[in-house]
């Protein structure tokens, strides 16, 4: 068995001691990191590696950054999003897990606002995302697609769907691209395992969303068949959003019957 955990956790320097806590009672086997907003030097590699896991960084100053952290050994890393030399942004990492199981931690653009150059980047970066997912598709081995989507799937997963209509994260054209992904075979792992609405795992820090239970779901693992065939379970943590400096965002966790 193996389990994945995938966190937006908006600064890791500043979120350091609130990830540390999680993992030492969640245990992930793998932890998908988003937003890390430091460069690979600035990481925390020794608090991290001091609990017990190799980290794989893909970072940049002040925004972005990606990581994967293991237990189980990791080989083959690749940073970066194949499909444009001149995309500077680190949004993407990418792994092989203990030789058995292709693993990504993605931090897929925001898009917002929709008539500036933003939202044109994040619909062709989801369009590099489904030439990837494509190609790993011929890998030969469980895939997963683990991090911040930045897009609710449908109308279940935001919290007001007529006020969120025209956001980035909601638009047709998002969604469009998040169902293709889905049509070349993959699964949505939460939306397997559970059909229930208005499940969340990101509340902003405005306008007292937290308490009010005023969130999205736009953190996601996304599977190959091979992968979803193994999936016991999905779900989301949502203790970590109630602490003293909580990421806006809450882990997810995904279990593979992996041997």
């Amino acid at each position: 068995m193996i389990t994945i955990a995938t966190w937006n956790v908006n600064s890791v320097k500043a979120r350091l001691e609130n990830v540390l806590d999680w993992i030492s009672s969640a245990t992930p086997d793998v932890l998908l990191l988003q937003e890390l907003k430091c460069m690979d030097e600035a990481f925390p590699f020794a608090a991290l590696e001091a609990a017990g896991y190799s980290c794989h960084v893909h970072g940049q100053k002040a925004y972005n950054g990606v990581a994967l952290l293991s237990r189980l050994p990791v080989s083959d890393v690749m940073r970066g999003l194949p499909g444009d030399e001149a995309d500077v942004q680190a949004r993407y990492i990418e792994a092989t897990i203990d030789g058995k199981i292709r693993v990504a931690s993605l931090y897929l653009p925001n898009g917002n606002p929709v008539d500036t150059e933003k939202y044109p980047y994040k619909l062709a970066w989801m369009d590099r995302l489904y030439d990837r997912a494509k190609t790993l598709l011929g890998y030969g081995m469980p895939v997963v697609l683990g991090g911040d989507y930045n897009i609710c799937p449908t109308d279940d997963d935001v919290y007001d769907p007529a006020g969120w209509a025209s956001d980035a994260l909601c638009r047709p054209e998002s969604r469009a691209r998040f169902r293709a992904l889905l049509h070349l075979g993959y699964t949505e792992a939460f939306r397997a395992v559970n059909k229930e609405p208005n499940r969340y795992s990101f509340w902003d820090y405005q306008a007292g969303a937290w308490p009010k239970d005023n969130g999205l779901r736009i953190d996601h693992f996304l599977l190959s068949p091979t992968a979803a065939d193994r999936l016991e379970s999905c779900r989301i943590d949502r203790a970590p959003r109630g602490k003293e400096k909580a990421s806006d965002h809450t882990p997810v966790l995904c279990q593979l019957n992996i041997a």
